[in-house]
């Protein structure tokens, strides 16, 4: 397969012992019931080989719509899935952590319930460990309960199974104007900003930066945010002009066998159009 036939939201591409893994949201069920997450798998970054189902509903799962974003992170010898599930019973999103000892699974529940507070609507948990070695959850907090959409984060305990602090807001969407856009939605009277797809990167030269997802003139958008000491537990702030506005968002930057990085996003932000889209990115630049 190549990129363009290969329909998901999301994408998230793990390079690990020669292959490039690539997860993301079924786009055919993604507004509606779900029940698993795929996985593709490259050697070239051209050509793809899939899907394989790395996760399927268990029969007591509580989870059976809005299966979104799955993210792999290696931690301690073992690969962990991070990812958004919803139910049609609750109607209450959040995130959750799954854990393999394969990046091709299967996935198994890991962490007990969700991380994210269960009276909140949350999506888009991404992994971050501290230079102290502490592991925390960054994570959404949805528009629709807050208007003015956030990113937050928890401390994890050290096996990723719960949270162990409050969550913390790091910025609001209203923070990148002038660029960023609102939407008008039934659910809220003023104008509401969106935040998607937090995703931690740690630049060569110490930078910590978030890339995130929002709403602009050109639709769906990619920006960046920066913390000022380096930590997760800085003042955070957001760049003036965004990183990419193309209708193309939910983004994250991995680094090649030869050295090279990619921002890879979905584009279009449409359903059932959209597929995974590799953008040379020079992190030096930014």
């Amino acid at each position: 397969m190549t990129l363009e036939e290969i329909n998901i939201r999301d994408p998230f591409v793990l390079p690990y012992d020669g292959t490039y893994y690539m997860y993301g949201t079924r786009a055919k069920t993604c507004w509606g019931l779900a029940d698993g997450f795929d996985c593709y798998t490259s050697k070239d970054l051209k050509t793809w080989d899939g899907p394989f189902e790395v996760f399927h509903r268990p029969a007591d799962f509580w989870a059976d719509k809005n299966y979104w974003a799955p993210e792999v992170h290696i931690y301690k010898g073992a690969f962990y899935m991070f990812a958004t599930f919803n139910s049609e019973a609750l109607d209450k999103k959040g995130t959750m952590i799954l854990s393999s000892d394969s990046p091709l699974g299967p996935f198994r529940i890991h962490s007990e319930g969700k991380i994210t507070p269960d009276e909140w609507n949350c999506l888009d948990g991404t992994f971050y460990l501290s230079p102290k070695g502490k592991p925390y959850m960054v994570f959404s907090h949805e528009w629709m309960d807050v208007g003015d959409g956030q990113i937050c984060a928890v401390e994890l305990s050290d096996d990723l199974k719960r949270p162990i602090s409050e969550p913390r807001t790091l910025f609001t969407a209203s923070m990148a104007k002038p660029w960023v856009k609102s939407i008008a939605h039934r659910l809220w009277n003023g104008p509401v900003y969106v935040t998607d797809g937090p995703f931690m990167h740690r630049k060569k030269d110490g930078e910590l930066i978030m890339l995130w997802s929002t709403m602009a003139e050109g639709g769906y958008a990619e920006g960046i945010a920066r913390s000022d000491n380096g930590d997760i537990d800085g003042t955070w702030s957001v760049d003036e002009k965004p990183l990419f506005d193309k209708d193309g968002g939910h983004g994250m930057v991995f680094e090649t066998f030869e050295g090279e990085q990619y921002l890879v996003l979905h584009q279009p932000n449409e359903t059932p159009l959209e597929h995974p889209v590799f953008i040379g990115f020079d992190e030096r630049e930014i």
